[in-house]
């Protein structure tokens, strides 16, 4: 369906310009063909001589006549000079915003995004390029994630044409759009309008077309928390509530806040967390112990939780702990631990 939808509208965009572009050289060719036949026919010019006249005559370059014309070539030369110069004036429009002012460089930007887009798979959508659209990318570009940006505002649209992310431009809350964006194959949707409103449709829209796609998204207050999370959001944040939180642990546990940037990778630092449940593990491993897994000696990375079916949390799980069905790991360690657990424990 999101194919059909990106195959659609690549088709329309290209039906569009050519339209305009065979337009535009129909014009042209139309009142030179006339110009041929009006001098042929009413000064038998011959063929190649009406052809002359026709080009001199549309050019305005002022040279001299073939033949001399009688009144009714004269009149037919003048009427031909007025239309050409409507004619003329609007092909050269067409051409010109083909060509020059950006059409044809849009359209081949569009089929370019149209085709990364077409390649992507658990991928993330975000909505909205405002304050926290723009730190949301710049995050995930440095964990080195793939996402693609949904924005209309035309100043946000313009920042975005500038930048190198990967961006389609329009109303979020509309289903054929998020398709497009491949919302069928993503494995997550963050949504950061500052209107709650538009962050309600968004979700309800959202969870209709993947009732498995993770939703994140933002709330003003409490009340609209619990409406968001009716709507169908897996998570809420509240930007003045964390923000409260990270101020005050500042003033009495700075250390703590230091801390808390080396985990979540704040300061660019080299951390890497990765959840994994009892099915990615290979299967000798799944139903062993954490002794037995030596995680630890085999990548350097550490189990530092583990994530119980009721959704409860055991911080630094014993070591003879084992690992069964529903249960999930958070792993952490540098990006080289992080790649050498995966060659060694995960299904790849």
């Amino acid at each position: 369906m999101a194919h059909q939808l990106q195959r659609r509208r690549y088709n329309q965009l290209w039906h569009n310009y050519l339209r305009r572009f065979i337009l535009a050289i129909g014009l042209l060719f139309g009142t030179v063909f006339t110009g041929i036949v009006g001098f042929m026919w009413i000064a038998n010019y011959t063929l190649t001589e009406a052809f002359y006249m026709t080009i001199i005559t549309l050019a305005s370059v002022g040279y001299g006549e073939v033949r001399p014309l009688d009144s009714n070539g004269q009149i037919f030369a003048a009427w031909l000079i007025i239309i050409n110069l409507g004619i003329f004036a609007y092909a050269i429009a067409l051409l010109t915003s083909f060509l020059i002012e950006g059409d044809l460089r849009t359209f081949l930007k569009y089929r370019k995004v149209f085709k990364k887009i077409e390649q992507l798979n658990e991928h993330t959508i975000i909505c909205g390029f405002g304050r926290h659209g723009r730190e949301i990318t710049e995050q995930l570009q440095r964990m080195r994630q793939t996402f693609v940006v949904i924005e209309q505002n035309q100043e946000r649209l313009t920042e975005l044409k500038n930048s190198n992310l990967l961006y389609i431009a329009g109303d979020a809350t509309n289903d054929d759009l998020l398709c497009e964006v491949g919302i069928l194959k993503a494995k997550a949707v963050i949504i950061t309008f500052d209107e709650d409103a538009f962050n309600v449709y968004t979700v309800i829209t959202a969870r209709q077309l993947n009732p498995k796609i993770h939703i994140i998204t933002r709330a003003s207050s409490a009340a609209m928390e619990l409406k968001l999370k009716r709507a169908g959001a897996d998570h809420v944040i509240m930007s003045e509530v964390i923000g409260g939180y990270y101020m005050a642990t500042l003033v009495h546990q700075p250390q703590a806040i230091a801390f808390f940037n080396l985990l979540t990778n704040l300061n660019g630092t080299n951390i890497h967390f990765r959840v994994v449940s009892y099915d990615d593990f290979r299967p000798h491993f799944q139903g062993k112990t954490i002794r037995g897994l030596a995680i630890s000696s085999q990548t350097g990375a550490n189990i530092i939780a583990m994530e119980k079916p009721n959704s409860e949390y055991v911080i630094n799980p014993h070591s003879e702990t084992a690992i069964l069905p529903n249960h999930r790991l958070i792993v952490w360690g540098d990006n080289k631990q992080i790649l050498r657990f995966v060659e060694v424990f995960l299904i790849k």
